[in-house]
């Protein structure tokens, strides 16, 4: 199982297109369990790290906010609970018809099918934008950030939750190996299929450490460039304005 766990893993970092196909199908294989499998493999600290990543935003009444890659949900109804117009946007229409079945009839926030890569707005139309868990399943990280980045408005905030990878060598090998050995049993008892999983550790080979995607922000511009280290640098979360 070992070996076919990490062929199938591989697969989903084919370049380009292929690559996000890929990741597409796989989310929307897993998008009923995928709750449930990020309060197992997170114990549920995911959900206290995107209300981190809401107050961080400093959501104010009336701003307009867009979360990328926001599959069920939890940091657009997490701005629009404070106050933000918001819109989630997803490439996986599973995904998105989980988000939809949350929301009240009319209510705050809308959904959208889109890539985040190619995002539907006009620069500078949202006062905050956001992604957890997303940018580093992209096609292209960089492109993410960047649309991240036009659609801003001057003094806008930008935030990205992810995965990280933490600088102390030990507790990288221990983070690494949890990834590696028991995240993919979560997804074969839950999903019925380990890759499900398993994908997380080979999508970090391919995703820079916090200094890399910080270093980017700042070379899009971005001003006040911070990086939070969440459990020792095996999460974290990026914050930047979109300077005026």
């Amino acid at each position: 199982m070992r070996l076919a766990t990490i062929y199938m893993a591989n697969q989903f970092y084919d370049p380009g297109d292929q690559r996000a196909a890929k990741v597409n199908r796989l989310f929307a294989r897993i998008a009923g369990r995928y709750d449930l499998i990020n309060d197992l493999q997170s114990l549920g600290l995911h959900r206290r790290w995107k209300r981190l990543v809401i107050r961080k935003a400093n959501v104010r009444a009336g701003d307009r906010a867009l979360d990328l890659c926001c599959g069920t949900g939890d940091i657009a109804f997490g701005m629009a609970r404070a106050g933000a117009r918001a819109t989630g946007l997803d490439f996986t229409m599973p995904m998105l018809e989980l988000a939809r079945a949350k929301r009240s009839a009319g209510s705050n926030p809308q959904f959208i099918h889109a890539d985040a890569t190619n995002i539907p707005f006009s620069n500078a139309s949202f006062d905050i934008v956001t992604v957890g868990y997303g940018l580093r399943n992209l096609a292209n990280w960089e492109t993410g950030l960047s649309e991240m980045a036009r659609v801003a408005k001057p003094g806008g905030r930008l935030l990205v939750l992810d995965f990280g990878k933490p600088d102390n060598p030990v507790w990288r090998t221990v983070y690494f190996a949890y990834l590696k050995l028991f995240v993919p049993v979560l997804g074969k008892i839950f999903c019925g299929d380990a890759s499900a999983y398993a994908y997380i550790l080979e999508s970090l080979k391919y995703y820079p450490a916090q200094p890399g995607v910080a270093a980017s922000m700042r070379e899009l511009g971005l001003v006040e460039v911070e990086v939070a280290n969440l459990l020792g640098g095996i999460m974290s979360i990026h914050y930047a304005k979109k300077a005026r």
